[in-house]
């Protein structure tokens, strides 16, 4: 984007009240630097959502708006222009009247894309209609060139063309291994991926059953179906896979890992990389792919759901020149990621800061990242030792596993380096006696503990079709309970003077009908007070570190949670399922 258009977007954004000056004065530093477009630093700022921003936009240009996401478009006019030519260009045609065409674009004054749809049109002999539409509109729409379900279909019928040919009813390992790598083997497993990454699934799993092969999707922490194979492509789908992760596709009896990296080429286009593990089961093995975005934005604290004491205490501690912080929860409870947000921060010129990872999940420049291999004897223990041979500043170990990490950690810690690492336990509390288990003494403990950070994660609620509700009198009762032991300072957002307000998602097409969209922490974070320190002792219990932590003014999880309900940002119901033990 030019400067003098960014100005000009900026000015009318200041002379319509949507902006102050200063914010204004901002958001032309930032188009300016990254050579973004204004309206899309609006969204990223969240001064508004999307489509309210894209109709913004439109009144600006003076050009029509449009939401694509709801309203199906006809292959007929999809067929106008290329999806080759959609996606590059981010234009999508929409409707059509005698020789007239409507044509959604994401970036109106694209030079280059109105050269492109002028060529087009000449060519079919056209006249044009723009509209405005936002980046997520032209994302749902452009999928519909290709359907899931349809391409999968035409895709299979010649799977059973390629297994006809070359399976003469002997599954021997040779006609599998040609049979994997087919062009039609090898566009279903492209589209299990992709149609993953488009619906922003976490993880694949691909089960044998008896009769079939079940495709399921782990979306927002839970796991749902997706589509059923036929049995007899089994094997040659997990062999493609295993193909891509350089396993070892003539081994079945035990489990393997891999990893691989995918390039999607549908909307969502961007690469992945993939981590792969392989389970032998009695109906034949069941793959499970983890999608890791290395190339995702690392969220701040805030955006994490890090609220008031909490982030307070994690600021003021990643700041301190050396010591422990801890982040612990169960699998899958966003434990990397808030280690992550800890690392943007504490990257800077004059650090030297190096981390052990299983695996290494995002790429950060400047950050010496190394990835451990059990199998060669190179683990978190070993790894750690010669970290400290490496002048380290900062260090991040992806987990203590065992007492010999824990006794380097907390070493590292006590000879002036900041040590972040992740622990199993079920909350902040029990770390402390984790550690004490593992053979740390208690003094030493107390010395080199800064902080620990206990964590899970709930679905938020969608924000298009979020409602109020009228909670049953138990729940009130719960609810009220867990307030009466948090401090008032910690409140004070809640508007608790109106009431206890609490809300479910109805259900929608922004969030297909599940009511929910993406996930949110929940946390409390523990600090290493001296009253803390002086109750420690080898024969501690979690209850006696609860107890003193209340006195600090800790808010548990549960607590965390229940007030995250009441600001509408997940469900009651959230809350109790990941808290209830």
């Amino acid at each position: 984007m030019n400067d003098e258009y960014s100005k000009k977007v900026c000015n009318y954004l200041v002379s319509t009240n949507i902006v102050d000056e200063k914010t204004a004065d901002e958001l032309y530093d930032e188009a300016v630097k990254s050579g973004l477009d204004v309206f899309g630093n609006l969204i990223k700022r969240k001064i508004d959502n999307e489509e309210n921003i894209t109709k913004i936009k439109a009144k600006f240009l003076n050009v029509n708006y449009m939401n694509l996401k709801e309203d199906p478009i006809d292959n007929e006019v999809l067929k106008e222009i290329s999806e080759k030519a959609a996606l590059f260009y981010r234009f999508i045609p929409f409707e059509k009247q005698g020789n007239l065409i409507k044509i959604g674009m994401v970036d109106p004054v694209n030079v280059e894309a109105l050269d492109a749809l002028k060529f087009i049109s000449v060519k079919r002999n056209l006249k044009t209609n723009i509209f405005v539409i936002s980046k997520s509109s032209f994302n749902a729409a452009v999928k519909q060139y290709r359907e899931f379900g349809e391409e999968l279909k035409n895709v299979l019928k010649n799977v059973d063309q390629v297994i006809d040919k070359k399976d003469d009813g002997k599954k021997d390992k040779k006609n599998i291994d040609k049979i994997s790598e087919e062009a039609p083997v090898t566009k279903i497993v492209d589209i299990i991926i992709t149609h993953a990454i488009e619906g922003k699934a976490s993880d694949i799993h691909i089960e044998p059953n008896e009769n079939s092969l079940v495709v399921r999707y782990r979306l927002d922490g839970i796991l749902h179906n997706s589509l059923i194979l036929p049995k007899k492509i089994s094997s040659a789908v997990i062999s493609r896979i295993k193909i891509l992760a350089s396993l070892k596709i003539d081994e079945t009896r035990k489990p393997q890992d891999g990893r691989f990296r995918f390039s999607s080429s549908g909307s969502s286009e961007r690469s992945v990389d993939l981590r792969i593990s392989t389970f032998p089961t009695v109906n034949g093995e069941k793959i499970v792919m983890r999608i890791l975005d290395t190339s995702s934005d690392i969220n701040d604290f805030e955006s994490l759901g890090i609220m008031k004491r909490g982030l307070s205490i994690i600021n003021e501690n990643i700041a301190k020149p050396f010591g422990i912080i801890l982040v612990t929860g169960p699998t899958g409870s966003g434990k990397s990621t808030t280690l992550y947000a800890m690392l943007k921060i504490l990257n800077k010129e004059g650090v030297n800061i190096v981390t052990l990872e299983d695996p290494v999940e995002y790429f950060m420049k400047g950050i010496n990242q190394s990835q451990i291999k059990a199998e060669i004897g190179y683990t978190f223990s070993s790894g750690l030792r010669s970290i400290l041979r490496q002048d380290p500043d900062i260090i991040m170990v992806g987990e203590i596993r065992d007492k010999e990490t824990a006794e380097l950690a907390t070493h590292a810690a006590l000879t002036g380096h900041l040590v972040l690492s992740t622990l199993h336990t079920n909350n902040a509390t029990g770390v402390i006696s984790r550690l004490i288990d593992m053979g740390i003494e208690p003094f030493i403990l107390s010395s080199s503990l800064n902080v620990a950070v206990g964590q899970r994660l709930v679905r938020k609620l969608c924000n298009h079709c979020k409602e109020e509700i009228v909670p049953p009198p138990a729940i009130l009762d719960l609810i009220k309970k867990e307030l009466k032991d948090i401090p008032e300072d910690q409140k004070q957002d809640l508007n608790l003077e109106k009431g206890i307000r609490l809300f479910q998602g109805k259900g929608c097409e922004e969030c297909k009908k599940t009511g929910t969209s993406g996930r949110i922490g929940i946390y409390e974070v523990l600090s290493m007070t001296p009253e803390i320190e002086s109750a420690m002792s080898s024969n501690v219990t979690d209850h006696d570190i609860v107890v003193e932590s209340k006195k600090q003014g800790m808010i548990t999880m549960k607590q965390d949670g229940i007030m995250k309900a009441i600001l509408g940002l997940t469900s009651i119901e959230e809350v109790l399922r990941v808290t209830e033990e």
